[in-house]
């Protein structure tokens, strides 16, 4: 039998024992991640990390936005006694509600876990903007500046638009505090999806003075294409009212989850009430490759927006989300897509900053009317 060097055991056993502290470090490290973000996942955390696609002339796949995941485990927040309440006006109040019977659910009950997505990116001012782009935001001259177009006080016929792209997109309607597996979380019934929120902004607008109009064709029974479809909706009504001047494609997002620990949503208070935090997204295309030359002013545009959300209704706005890619953006200079909520947020929730936007949307219109 051939004699076993000495050295050679050693060196064998020293790799075996680095390839288990290896193995140990990981496990550790795995561990600590979960723990700094939150108690979430790594797969949650795994999709905060992904890029919405952007949309061109060929591109209708690409539709559904990935959420950045909850940045912190704080409680929700709660701005009820802020003192711009006077301003901030809401008139919403949860009455005649749809009720779920649950017993109609036959999965596994998960729960909801509420969380207050907070700062990330860069801030300034009250609020904070989340740039994937090479772009440097000049903020004081954008927020200063004039929108680019205004709507008047003369006009009758509608000047806003809100449609939805993802028109079934739907809500919980009880806050047990979980869901069941097989809820559907998606709904032609126009009362329990993003059509309701669409009515809530839409009738806050009319009663500040600025016309609008709802457009609520589904574009969605088929995902694939939905863009396309909803783009020919924007074309249509602005062909037969040629005042619109601002085009807003409300969605509700979903956030990533794992079937151990159940799904998460984005809410804060205000006036000791829970509501739907939203996001503004807004695109990027700085050689004009889709046909969106105009993307800085619906930058401005989304900018004023955040800016006001958050002096009216302190943690009401995740980070403006400002990136490389279009979606209908490209039809016209007072185009954007807001996110109210989640799949996990309640309907009431949902319309409850669905009022909230309405204001928010109709104070700096009204701070830029003729």
């Amino acid at each position: 039998m051939e004699k076993i060097n000495g050295n050679k055991i050693i060196n064998l056993f020293a790799a075996a024992l680095s390839s288990v502290l290896f193995v140990i470090a990981l496990i550790c490290t795995v561990g600590r991640i979960n723990d700094l973000n939150g108690g979430l996942s790594i797969k949650i955390l795994a999709s905060s990390f992904s890029m919405p696609q952007g949309r061109n002339s060929k591109d209708t796949e690409g539709e559904k936005r990935t959420a950045q995941a909850p940045a912190s485990k704080s409680n929700v927040q709660d701005n009820s006694s802020d003192k711009n309440s006077v301003s901030g006006e809401v008139s919403y109040t949860a009455s005649n509600e749809p009720y779920d019977d649950e017993a109609k659910y036959s999965g596994d009950k998960l729960p909801v876990i509420e969380q207050h997505i907070g700062s990330s990116g860069y801030g300034y001012d009250n609020f904070s903007v989340k740039n994937t782009t090479d772009y440097t935001i000049e903020y004081e001259e954008l927020l200063s500046s004039d929108l680019g177009f205004e709507v008047s006080s003369d006009k009758k016929s509608p000047q806003v638009l809100i449609y939805h792209t993802h028109t079934t997109e739907a809500y919980l309607i009880n806050d047990n505090g979980y869901y069941f597996t097989d809820y559907s979380f998606r709904s032609e019934d126009p009362e329990r999806s993003v059509v309701a929120v669409g009515d809530e902004i839409v009738k806050v607008l009319e009663k500040k003075g600025i016309p609008a109009i709802h457009a609520t064709e589904i574009h969605d029974r088929t995902y694939t294409g939905s863009y396309d479809r909803s783009e020919q909706t924007v074309y249509k009504y602005m062909e037969k009212y040629p005042d619109i001047k601002v085009t807003l494609d409300i969605h509700r997002d979903a956030i990533g989850y794992d079937d151990e620990r159940g799904k998460y949503k984005p809410v804060f208070t205000y006036n000791g009430k829970k509501a739907a935090q939203i996001m503004i997204m807004s695109g990027y295309d700085p050689e004009n490759e889709y046909g969106f030359g105009h993307w800085k002013e619906n930058l401005k545009f989304a900018l004023k927006l955040q800016q006001k959300a958050e002096t009216l209704y302190p943690g009401m706005t995740r980070p403006l989300y400002f990136g490389d890619f279009t979606y209908n953006m490209f039809i016209n200079n007072g185009s954007l897509l807001i996110e109210v909520g989640t799949e996990s947020n309640t309907l009431s929730e949902a319309k409850y900053t669905g009022n909230m936007l309405g204001n928010v949307i109709a104070q700096v219109l009204n701070e830029n009317k003729k």
